[in-house]
């Protein structure tokens, strides 16, 4: 390799993979981080084995390269963009739960039969506000559910206050059943049936 494709690898060709590996070790680390908060103990190990192999791996050509500050730009630059989409990979798994609590003081019983139609299980309390009395309103759903929600709130009672919660573990509950999941236990159900044939 002669002086020029030297130069053209450390300051170009290098940098540019320790940004791609990082921006995939990043990522990895804020899904692991996810999975760890939702309690999946046999995925997050897994991530977490990938995460710290490619760190090393960069760490490693990073030491080899010390005074080349293009790797360091390189790696610095698929750091920030990782955590960027680590969260878009996140936000489009939608995996979870999360309980929205709406508080409106305006009457809510359009919004409460809306959610009821839409098969979410809802529970309301009477409450005093600064302003006086309000209704607040719980529901636990899939996070894949929530735009739905927010609709439905913009559309019933769009002046209402309402908070967005993570939820570790849900045990019973009404949910909507989806497609996905009917198609599921519809095969299930023939495999049942053709076992008992």
């Amino acid at each position: 390799m002669d002086f020029n494709n030297l130069d053209l690898f450390n300051y170009v060709i290098l940098p540019v993979l320790i940004f791609f590996a990082r921006i995939c070790d990043v990522s990895i680390g804020t899904l692991r981080i996810i999975f760890v908060s939702r309690g999946k103990k046999n995925i997050a190990p897994i991530l977490g084995f990938f995460e710290v192999l490619i760190w090393i791996i960069v760490i490693g050509k990073i030491m080899q390269n010390a005074s080349n500050m293009a790797c360091y730009i390189g790696y610095a630059a698929g750091f920030a963009t990782g955590n960027y989409v680590g969260m878009l990979i996140e936000e489009k798994l939608a995996m979870g739960f999360v309980v929205v609590r709406i508080i409106t003081s305006k009457d809510a019983h359009e919004l409460k039969n809306a959610l009821r139609e839409a098969k979410h299980g809802i529970t309301t309390i009477p409450a005093e506000g600064a302003c006086g009395k309000v209704d607040v309103i719980f529901t636990s759903i899939h996070r894949a559910d929530l735009p739905q929600i927010v609709e439905l709130i913009q559309i019933h009672n769009p002046h209402a206050f309402y908070t967005v919660e993570e939820l570790k573990y849900v045990s019973e509950g009404v949910f909507p059943v989806h497609q996905s999941l009917l198609k599921k236990q519809g095969i299930s159900s023939i495999l049942r049936w053709r076992k008992g044939k």
